[in-house]
């Protein structure tokens, strides 16, 4: 194998060799496009092929933005093409997709719902048509219910009867759906998951009514049952306003705690109770309202209020006044004819009397006007209860010392919270809250030492622990010291001995010096020939050597006899 590949390549070598300059660049030229266009074509053929959500175009701006963030929720990436049709990875995550926009109601007004079903079928007959309708949007539905996240598998069957002449004859579409939900899934108990696979239904089957949809799951209970569900409802409704209520507390504690720790410090302000009782029932309020009439408007730049106003303006006046004073002749005209008199003059004559009637009609105009307004939710009462801590100082002596009791603890001394700092806290927290004493708000601020009891005792052996700490790096620091100047003192002592001992050396070698000198010399004098010892010898040579040493090189022996006097 080696040899054909050394064989081949020695070909190609002396091909190359023989080959001009033009032609080494056309092959280079073909082989840099051949490349390029691998790249290319892997490239290509490697780019994910987009599937489009909806297959109709959506053209109001709005309604694809609002369909593009909802996707964006669910972590899945999305693009739209030139047209305006939104795409996404894969199959998969498009009836995903196109599931929960359907549930939510997301789907453009006007987008065709079987567009989202498309299948191409080509068939011969009707009858055939029908049938493969029929089972592609069968088909279509389940593969939608499926690819919901809480769905582990589901079975649906659509029965769409023969359409007949008469309406009343005509039997409904019906659609029922069996659904596994996946481990740990709520689909069972959540209203609104299970209103939109109806939804979906209704969507993919036309004339389906809700009224006849059956859900189920595998045990064969039925889940659209909305209105055997209305104690569920009500428990739901129930866990909201209990969570409403738990919130805006959680809101209120946390405004009201704050402000306090940022005035009394964290550790005195350590918790704060707070109850909110609130009316969750929705009412509507009439209210009906009267109010004066401003005759005179008040006048702009008076540094007072010079308008003038009146609780009712007269419209109308009428007045009437009636006497009477007994009664007269009345003439009856001819015998057994019957008389003009009214009936009312005719029961009062023949009588005496004497009457006077006044009557005075006032119409007045007043300012009136109704409001009608609806209360859900509204809050009944807030209480709020606090407890400040005093502070605690430390009593010291004459010395600045601690004062330690006879347990072995230090002595504190408790300043208790002044009323008129309570009375402020009060304030703040009543203003914090929308404080009204209608609804019967209460808010408390006490001042009750807390337990510090742990607290003292862990302070008390942290400072005992520190003075101990001192005082055994004081003994150190001083044991030490004293082991420097003990140091310090035997080396001067020592340095003082060899010192002294040298010189007593030095003093006796001069002497000794001097003295064979002087016998040398008196030996010269009488010509007496001196015998020398092998050490005498030898130190007059060292002697001689040091002596031609320092005439030679007189700076090495200068830092020589230096650096003995710095070791000295």
């Amino acid at each position: 194998m080696n040899e054909w590949f050394k064989k081949v390549v020695g070909q190609i070598t002396g091909l190359w060799g023989k080959w001009s300059w033009m032609q080494r660049g056309i092959l280079i030229g073909i082989t840099v496009a051949v490349i390029a266009g691998l790249v290319a074509l892997v490239s290509v053929s490697s780019a994910p092929t987009m599937v489009p959500v909806i297959d109709v175009p959506i053209k109001d701006e709005n309604d694809r933005d609002r369909i593009i963030t909802r996707i964006n929720e669910e972590g899945v990436k999305t693009t739209v093409n030139a047209a305006g049709v939104i795409l996404v990875e894969d199959a998969k995550t498009a009836q995903r997709i196109r599931s929960i926009l359907i549930r939510e109601d997301m789907i453009p007004a006007g987008t065709d719902p079987w567009a989202i079903f498309d299948r191409d079928r080509w068939t011969i007959t009707d009858f055939e048509r029908n049938v493969n309708l029929r089972r592609a949007i069968t088909q279509m539905v389940t593969d939608h219910i499926k690819s919901l996240d809480e769905v582990d598998d589901a079975n649906v069957t659509i029965v769409m009867p023969e359409r007949e002449l008469f309406a009343s004859d005509q039997n409904p579409v019906t659609a029922s759906v069996i659904i596994t939900p996946k481990p740990m899934s709520d689909i069972t108990a959540n209203r609104k998951k299970i209103e939109g696979i109806q939804k979906i239904l209704k969507f993919a089957v036309e004339g389906l009514k809700d009224d006849n949809i059956v859900i189920a799951d595998q045990n064969g209970l039925v889940l659209n049952d909305f209105a055997g569900m209305a104690e569920f409802d009500r428990l739901a409704v129930i866990e909201r306003e209990t969570k409403l209520v738990q919130t805006l507390e959680a809101k209120y504690r946390a405004t009201v705690l704050k402000s306090l720790q940022y005035t009394f410090t964290t550790d005195r302000v350590r918790d704060l109770n707070i109850k909110i009782a609130m009316d969750m029932s929705k009412k509507a309020v009439s209210t009906e309202e009267f109010y004066p009439i401003t005759v005179k408007p008040r006048t702009p730049g008076l540094s007072y209020d010079d308008s003038e106003s009146a609780l009712s303006i007269t419209r109308s006046k009428s007045e009437s006044s009636t006497a009477w004073k007994g009664t007269g002749l009345n003439p009856e005209g001819p015998a057994g004819v019957e008389g003009q008199m009214p009936p009312a003059f005719r029961d009062m004559s023949n009588l005496y009397g004497e009457v006077e009637q006044k009557t005075l009609t006032h119409n007045e105009e007043i300012n009136s006007r109704r409001i009608e307004e609806e209360k859900s939710p509204s809050i009944d009462r807030v209480t709020i209860s606090v407890n400040i801590d005093g502070t605690w100082k430390l009593k010291y002596d004459e010395k600045k010392n601690p004062v330690i009791l006879e347990d072995g603890s230090l002595e504190r001394e408790y300043t208790p919270v002044a009323p008129e700092d309570l009375r402020a806290a009060q304030a703040l927290i009543q203003d914090a809250i929308g404080f009204s004493a209608a609804r019967g708000d209460s808010v408390t601020v006490q001042n009750i030492r807390f337990d510090r009891t742990k607290q003292f005792a862990e302070d008390d052996a942290a400072y005992f622990r520190q003075k101990q700490m001192q005082t055994t790096i004081l003994v150190l620091l001083s044991g030490v010291a004293l082991l420097l100047i003990g140091f310090i003192a035997f080396r001067m002592i020592t340095r003082e001995m060899e010192r002294r001992r040298r010189a007593r050396e030095e003093e006796l070698a001069r002497q000794h010096q001097e003295m064979r000198e002087r016998a040398f010399q008196e030996a010269e004098e009488q010509g007496v020939e001196v015998s020398m010892s092998v050490e005498e010898r030898k130190r007059m040579e060292l002697q001689e050597n040091a002596i031609n040493m320092a005439k030679e090189h007189p700076g090495d022996v200068a830092q020589l006899i230096r650096t003995w006097l710095l070791e000295e």
